[in-house]
C-alpha cells in the first residue's frame, strides 16, 4: 500500500530534518527531498531517518527541477531558504511552486513562513526585515490565492502556513544574530553574555527545532482543520534576561544580558563583519531592492523591541498552541533542562556544547556566515 509522498524544499536546512523526521519516523509518511547536493553531510543524514526518504537532485531556481521533483507528490512542505537565494528570489519561487503545486495535483501545501513583520508593525520602515517580509507577502499570497480559488473546478488542494521565528537553538550557537561570548565580570570570573539590542522590555518569540517537526506533523495529519490557517508557533516570548538567568540556573555558570545600542552591536557584534553584505548570498547588492545584513537585522532587532510580553508588534496564540501540542516547550528554562539533559548523554554540558558550538544553520555548513 502506498502511503502520501511529501516533496520538501529546504529538507536539508535546521529546521527540514526535524520536520522530515517528524514525518517519516513511523512510516506514515514518505519525502522527497529537493537538494542541490545529494553527497552533502545533510543529506545523507536524511536517508538514516527511513527508507521513506528519497533525495531528488536539483534547484529551486530550475522550473523542470520543480516540476519533476513535484511529479505524483501527495503534499508539499516549502521552506525557501531566503538567505540563499535572497528576499526577490524567493518571492517569485514561491509563487511558481504554488502554481506547479495546482496544476500537478497536489494535495496540502505547507508553507514555512516568518512573520511580516512590516504590515504587523503597520508599515513603520523600522520593522523592514527583508528576510521575514519575503516570506510574510507570500503567506498572505497564498492564503488570498487559496481563498479566491476554493470551489473552483481545476482546485483541488489544502493551504496551511506555518509560521515560525528565530529557534531557541540560535541562542547558544555560533554565526546567529544572538550569539553570547564569554567575557570576564568584575571579579575576573567567565560569563557567558548575549550583548543584543533588544532591550528590557523586548522579547524575541523563540521556537524550538523539535516543537517544529510536531507542527507540521499536525498540519499533514488534520488538512480539514488545518486548510486556510496560519499557525503561528513559538515556546514563549523570551525576554533575554530571563533567558540568561535561565541558562545559569541550569549550568551553574555566571551569564547575563547586557543590552547593547546599535552603534555597539554593528561595530563588534556577531554579524558586524558583513554588516554592507547583501542579505542574501546569491542577491545582487547592485540592485536597490536588496538589504544588506545591517539594514535587515536592524529591522529584526526593532520587532523584537517592540514585541514584550506579547503585547506588541509580533504575537503568539498560547492557548491555542497548548490545545495543538499538549506536550509542547513552554519556557526558555525548560529548553535548557531539555538541552542540558541531552548534552549529558553526548558526554558533554550544555555549556561546553556551546563553547564547541559551530553553529545549527545549513549556512555555517556551506562555510558561509550570515
Amino acid at each position: 500500500m502506498s502511503i502520501p509522498k511529501v516533496f520538501v524544499i529546504g529538507g536539508t536546512g535546521a529546521q527540514g530534518i526535524p520536520v522530515i523526521r517528524g514525518l517519516v519516523t513511523d512510516g506514515k509518511y514518505a519525502a522527497k527531498v529537493l537538494t542541490r547536493d545529494p553527497d552533502s553531510r545533510r543529506a545523507k543524514e536524511l536517508l538514516l531517518l527511513s527508507p521513506n526518504v528519497e533525495l531528488f537532485c536539483g534547484t529551486l531556481t530550475s522550473e523542470a527541477d520543480l516540476r519533476n521533483g513535484m511529479e505524483g507528490c501527495d503534499g508539499a512542505f516549502i521552506n525557501i531558504d531566503g538567505f540563499t537565494v535572497g528576499e526577490k528570489a524567493e518571492m517569485f519561487w514561491t509563487m511558481r511552486v504554488y502554481e506547479l503545486a495546482v496544476e500537478l495535483g497536489v494535495s496540502i501545501f505547507v508553507f514555512g513562513n516568518l512573520d511580516y513583520g512590516l504590515r504587523k508593525g503597520g508599515y513603520d520602515p523600522k520593522y523592514r526585515t527583508g528576510h521575514y517580509d519575503g516570506k510574510g507577502r507570500m503567506a498572505d499570497w497564498l492564503l488570498h490565492q487559496h481563498s479566491v480559488n476554493r470551489g473552483k473546478p481545476f482546485y483541488h488542494m489544502k493551504v496551511a502556513v506555518f509560521t515560525t521565528g528565530p529557534y531557541i537553538e540560535m541562542a547558544v550557537a555560533a554565526g546567529t544574530p544572538m550569539t553570547p561570548r564569554f567575557e570576564q565580570d568584575e571579579k575576573g570570573e567567565d560569563v557567558v553574555v548575549w550583548r543584543v539590542p533588544l532591550t528590557e522590555k523586548g522579547a524575541v518569540v523563540h521556537v524550538s527545532l523539535a516543537d517544529c517537526a510536531f507542527y507540521v506533523r499536525w498540519l499533514f495529519d488534520h488538512p480539514e482543520r488545518a486548510d486556510g490557517m496560519d499557525l503561528e508557533v513559538a515556546i514563549e516570548h523570551v525576554h533575554y534576561t530571563e533567558l540568561a538567568a535561565a541558562f545559569q540556573k541550569v549550568t551553574g555558570h555566571k551569564a547575563r544580558f547586557i543590552d547593547t545600542s546599535f552603534e555597539e552591536y554593528w561595530a563588534s557584534g556577531p554579524l558586524s563583519a558583513r554588516a554592507v553584505k547583501a542579505a542574501g548570498v546569491d542577491a545582487d547588492m547592485t540592485d536597490p531592492g536588496t538589504m544588506n545584513v545591517k539594514d535587515n537585522f536592524t529591522g529584526f532587532w526593532n520587532l523584537w523591541r517592540d514585541s514584550g510580553r506579547n503585547e506588541g508588534v509580533i504575537r503568539r496564540d498560547y492557548a491555542l498552541l497548548d490545545e495543538i501540542h499538549p506536550e509542547r516547550i513552554r519556557s526558555v528554562g525548560e529548553f535548557f533542562r531539555q538541552e542540558e539533559t541531552r548534552a549529558r548523554a553526548e558526554g558533554l554540558s550544555l555549556l561546553e556544547r556551546l563553547v564547541k558550538s559551530k553553529g545549527i544553520l545549513k549556512l555555517h555548513e556551506d562555510k558561509i556566515k550570515l
